[in-house]
């Protein structure tokens, strides 16, 4: 049976952790051991933050609505009572969308919201 050398494994793997550190500071990118703890932290936080832009994406969605319909005299939350009450189901991004791009198409959603509120 021959002798295995595990040289070349062990190389290649040090190498992937590296080339994934790139970039990032002091030590943390060139000795192996600091390399492996920081590659190991930035991938936990690029899981998290992933996630956590979600939540960033649909702030953003309510601040353009709330402002967009602001100009039309309601609030945003009235704004989607009066929508939920009407029964017209469309999301957050959407609305955005079209509160940027169809203003016209916004304010008609804007009267019908305004519509059920005094009902």
């Amino acid at each position: 049976m021959p002798r295995v050398k595990r040289g070349v494994t062990a190389h290649r793997r040090h190498k992937k952790v590296l080339a994934l550190t790139k970039g990032h500071r002091a030590t943390k990118h060139s000795l192996y051991r600091r390399a492996h703890e920081s590659m190991l932290k930035s991938l936990s936080y690029a899981y998290a933050h992933r996630r956590e832009r979600k939540g960033d994406m649909r702030r953003l969605w309510i601040l353009r609505v709330n402002a967009a319909t602001r100009t039309q005299g309601l609030t945003y939350s009235q704004f989607i009572d009066g929508l939920k009450k009407s029964g017209v189901e469309i999301n957050r991004k959407m609305l955005a969308d079209m509160a940027i791009k169809e203003p016209e198409a916004f304010a008609n959603l804007v009267t019908i919201a305004k519509g059920k509120i005094q009902d």
